[in-house]
């Protein structure tokens, strides 16, 4: 196997340093999962990390930036209807991306 090299820090820094980045952060340890998306964040300077743990990735997860965390946690009765998390994910990040676009501007 060869290592991939990471393309985070290129993306953020000369590609497009005017985006809105996301990256994931997916661990088997739910308790170094905080630590490692705000650890992102420092390194690659992008906009959202994406964190979550692999037993709870469909129910819960963590949406960091440099100011904010916010939970976004699929209720019982959402998961048994069979909502997706990526829904609110996607609601979340839009309006986010929204409010991006209206600080550049």
């Amino acid at each position: 196997m060869k290592m991939v090299p990471k393309m985070l820090s290129p993306l953020v820094k000369d590609w497009a340093p005017k985006a809105f980045i996301i990256s994931f952060k997916l661990e088997t340890d739910p308790s170094i999962i905080l630590d490692r998306a705000r650890n992102a964040l420092e390194v690659y300077r992008h906009q959202v990390v994406i964190a979550n743990s692999i037993e709870s990735r469909r129910s819960f997860v963590v949406i960091l930036t440099k100011d904010s965390e916010t939970k976004i946690l699929l209720s019982e009765e959402e998961v048994e209807k069979g909502v997706d998390i990526e829904d609110k994910i996607v609601d979340d990040l839009q309006s986010r991306h929204t409010a991006f676009i209206h600080d550049k501007n």
